[in-house]
């Protein structure tokens, strides 16, 4: 035995004990406002931050003293101040931006409770069903994406697909598959006031909270959301445009799904897909991000979808087996579109 090794991988295991722990103290930090109150404020004593927050004191000492800790805050011994650093603000106090982090910490307590049941169908089969998760994980799902999808969606992202913006602009049908709370829909609608689009998810909270945001934005005359099945919409040939944000590794039956969604489809009309950046190769997703994503896989979406009888595609399936899929189901074109990005990957196919 290396006792070099031996040490190392010691080491590595109280890095990631550490790790799980500020993931949960982040949690905290997103939720009670912690870091919003600290941000660009520069050094405060404790005593300012525990009456900005309205916190209990107790628990804002612990929890400031674990964060210096952890490197997201740091601490002045001499003043007795805690800092939050501009850049680590720009991070974790910026909801809504697209490039707000704060979405990822909020899976750690939403997926992590299922943890038992998980690993009872490592023995048993099976998985958990979205259903029994916490009503949490749907808002930390739409943390997650919510700035991405508001902020890159219309402005960036759709300039990678030949003629749609003018088309959207004109006006079109679009269609938004497994849409959560509706963020896509909603965020489309608000900049292509010309067209109608449409969200469909077969969870009940998610399309409750998307017909209430609807209605508060005063967009219910263009914007429809509905938890009827795909093949229940009698919409043939109807769309210029389906999108399927996130999910397809989701879903329980993809290509009998993406059979229905091209039924769907005008005969010029496309498919937008957006899956997580991961790569076909395993020895080529030896990072921190697949680490991330292989754990979300585990806890979530590939439970999910075998809880249902579904393949359990996991959310790392990569490029190959999402190319697979569409032409399993009769596209005749796929394409891996160059958007950049961290932590998605884009596809564009037709019929």
């Amino acid at each position: 035995m290396n006792k070099d090794t031996l040490k190392e991988f010691t080491q590595k295991i109280f890095d990631d004990m550490a790790g799980a722990m500020s993931a949960g103290l982040c949690y905290i930090g997103i939720k009670m406002g912690l870091f919003k109150i600290m941000a660009y404020k520069g050094p405060l004593t404790q005593i300012q931050i525990t009456n900005d927050s309205k916190l209990q004191p107790r628990y804002v000492e612990e929890w400031l003293k674990a964060m210096v800790c952890s490197g997201y805050l740091h601490y002045d011994p001499l003043a007795c101040t805690y800092c939050l650093p501009d850049e680590h603000a720009y991070l974790l106090a910026s909801e809504g931006t697209d490039h707000f982090a704060g979405g990822m910490f909020y899976m750690v307590p939403s997926s992590l409770s299922v943890a038992p049941a998980v690993a009872k169908a490592f023995k048993t089969g099976g998985g958990v069903s979205f259903q029994d998760y916490p009503e949490e994980l749907v808002d930390a799902i739409d943390l997650i994406n919510r700035g991405n999808y508001e902020q890159r969606f219309a402005s960036y992202w759709l300039k990678f697909i030949p003629g749609i913006i003018e088309k959207l602009e004109k006006g079109a049908c679009v269609l938004d598959v497994g849409c959560g709370v509706g963020r896509v829909p909603l965020t489309l609608a608000r900049a292509f006031p010309n067209s109608q689009f449409m969200g469909i998810d077969s969870h009940s909270h998610s399309i409750h909270q998307a017909i209430e945001s609807c209605k508060q934005q005063g967009l219910t005359s263009r914007v429809e959301f509905s938890e009827k099945p795909l093949n229940q919409l009698d919409a043939n040939g109807k769309f210029d445009l389906i999108t399927v944000c996130d999910c397809l590794h989701d879903f329980t039956d993809p290509v009998n799904m993406l059979h229905e969604m091209k039924k769907c489809l005008k005969p010029d009309g496309v498919l937008f897909i957006i899956e997580p950046k991961v790569a076909d190769n395993l020895e080529d997703n030896c990072n921190s991000i697949a680490t991330m994503l292989y754990g979300f896989s585990i806890f979530h979406c590939m439970t999910q979808s075998l809880a249902e009888g579904g393949p359990g595609l996991g959310t790392c399936m990569g490029p190959m087996k999402t190319e697979k899929l569409v032409r399993d189901a009769g596209y005749s074109h796929f394409e891996k579109l160059n958007i950049k990005s961290k932590v998605n990957l884009f596809y564009l196919a037709k019929l």
